[in-house]
């Protein structure tokens, strides 16, 4: 009897467990959704706390349930990016990283692979040339990297305070969840794959805060993700 009786208690536990765990996964589940569709963000410490702790089964949860697969990572990119952008913006640009992933260079590229990623010849060819050069204009450490063991190393051999990643829906939310601590902001690639990705030009100078410094004046060409920008002279 008292081991029937044990066994009862923990197959009630168990039971009870598993429905507090889907409760929580379906409150994130739809205050992710307003925060997409409305973009109002409620309970933010909740929702990174659990997205964080039970993102397997979030991700898998979101699938059976119908939503894109990629619902979890957008989730989790928006959260951390509206919840660290004012103390991310109070940082020193020289005190900021920024990651491109490699697989935005052309397929002519031929920037050689060296202990810091790959060293772009800035030769116009796509759009990483570009962002590095006003990234570097207004204080930052920009390095184009092919994978996170790089990530790591880098962030190990450079004093920094803050981050800035581009990348796919999971690689960039797994990296801002990783690195938590260093107040990150992310971009999404606009075109996703291991070859020739693309990003919004325009979305990730904004992030950086280059139009903070270089107000915009000139879009050329709305409907492209690498939007043509025209500088504004800083008058001293």
């Amino acid at each position: 009897m008292l081991f029937t009786s044990i066994f009862e208690i923990i197959g009630e536990s168990i039971v009870l467990i598993a429905l507090l765990i889907i409760i929580l996964l379906l409150i994130v589940i739809i205050l992710g959704q307003i925060l997409i569709h409305k973009d109002k963000l409620i309970f933010p410490k909740l929702l990174i706390f659990v997205s964080d702790i039970l993102y397997s089964p979030l991700k898998w949860l979101s699938i059976k349930l119908g939503f894109d697969e990629h619902m979890i990572d957008k989730i989790g990119v928006d959260v951390r990016n509206k919840v660290n952008k004012n103390k991310f913006k109070k940082i020193d640009n020289k005190r900021k990283i920024l990651f491109l992933p490699h697989c935005l260079r052309s397929g002519s590229c031929k920037a050689r692979l060296d202990e810091t990623g790959l060293v772009c010849y800035k030769c116009g060819k796509c759009s990483v040339g570009e962002i590095k050069e006003k990234a570097e204009t207004i204080g930052y450490k920009v390095f184009i990297v092919p994978g996170s063991s790089f990530v790591k190393k880098i962030m190990k051999d450079n004093e920094f305070d803050s981050l800035v990643g581009v990348a796919c829906y999971e690689d960039l939310n797994l990296t801002m969840m990783n690195f938590n601590k260093f107040t990150p902001q992310g971009v999404l690639l606009s075109k996703s794959g291991c070859f020739e990705t693309e990003v919004n030009v325009d979305k990730v100078l904004e992030k950086i805060g280059y139009y903070d410094i270089y107000p915009k004046s000139k879009i050329c060409n709305e409907n492209n993700s690498q939007l043509c920008v025209k500088e504004n002279e800083i008058k001293s």
